[in-house]
């Protein structure tokens, strides 16, 4: 492309970003990150400066608290594979991250056990080693928010395993709390790390009513037997990008164009057929013969 279509400019969030924002030669804005600095980006860019000819728009991809639903039907040992692999993936460091399981209580002992087991076999450590699941997370400012969550979540459930951190570096063991209730901050708030809280459901509407108990609206997964149920969940399951049988992450451009709802975005729909069209400008032209 030519000199000055495309320009990386790296910057402080809070002052360099707000700033670009805020300009009145600024048409458009598409955004990942967090829902704090995705709300500050709308309300700053609904407001008009000197200058500005055209209300400018945004694409919001922010937060997620994003759930696995396991119901009675379910062949558990997938759900417990797809639950780690949800949690875990990227040290949990992704707004698609599976960080809420929900299970129904005929099966909860089972799955949260074998959830347990499939987690204590993660390696954490050295990302050059082949066996090397996680990581470390993103940086010190993260560890530290990540850690004080998981000293709330000991006090709003139990710790099955993980909890503690290593240096030199950033790494936090795999952590799964259990017997949490679904408003405990732990249950509700993103916190972008490798914390799985997991929940016990009296039944599916139940486990589903949980599910969408949240202010975020970005992925789910459903593991189901029951066509029927599968059906509902299509319908009642309030989330961008919806999975059976399988994890909550790993949307493809093309396959499985991303984004979600509420306080998770816009809903506009990465790697869709239509998401550049959404930085165009539409202009109908009419001629009389």
């Amino acid at each position: 492309m030519p000199d000055g279509v495309v320009n990386f400019c790296p910057g402080s969030g809070s002052s360099f970003g707000a700033g670009l924002v805020e300009h009145p030669l600024t048409r458009f804005i598409a955004f990942t990150g967090s829902k704090e600095v995705g709300l500050d980006i709308n309300q700053r860019a609904a407001k008009p400066q000197p200058g500005q000819k055209w209300i400018k728009r945004t694409i919001l991809e922010m937060g997620g608290k994003d759930a696995v639903v396991v119901d009675e039907t379910a062949d558990l040992d997938a759900a417990a594979d797809g639950i780690v692999a949800s949690a875990f993936g990227f040290q949990g460091q992704k707004c698609s991250a599976g960080s809420r399981a929900i299970i129904v209580e005929s099966v909860y002992d089972r799955v949260l056990q074998k959830v347990i087991e499939k987690t204590k076999q993660l390696r954490l450590g050295d990302v050059t080693q082949p066996d090397t699941y996680m990581g470390p997370v993103v940086d010190e400012n993260a560890m530290k928010k990540i850690t004080d969550y998981i000293e709330i979540g000991k006090s709003e459930g139990r710790l099955m395993t993980g909890g503690g951190h290593h240096g030199p570096g950033y790494f936090i063991e795999p952590t799964v709390i259990a017997d949490v209730d679904p408003q405990a901050r732990v249950a509700q708030e993103e916190i972008f790390g490798p914390v799985l809280t997991v929940i016990k459901a009296k039944d599916f509407d139940d486990a589903l009513h949980i599910a969408n108990d949240t202010e975020y609206g970005l992925t789910g997964s459903l593991y189901s037997r029951d066509q029927q149920r599968i059906e509902r969940a299509k319908e009642e399951y309030y989330v961008g990008n919806l999975y059976f049988n399988r994890k909550s992450t790993g949307a493809l451009v093309g396959v499985h164009p991303f984004g979600g709802f509420n306080m998770s975005g816009t809903d506009s729909k990465a790697g869709g057929p239509d998401y550049l069209l959404l930085f165009t400008q539409a202009k109908a032209i009419s001629a009389k013969k």
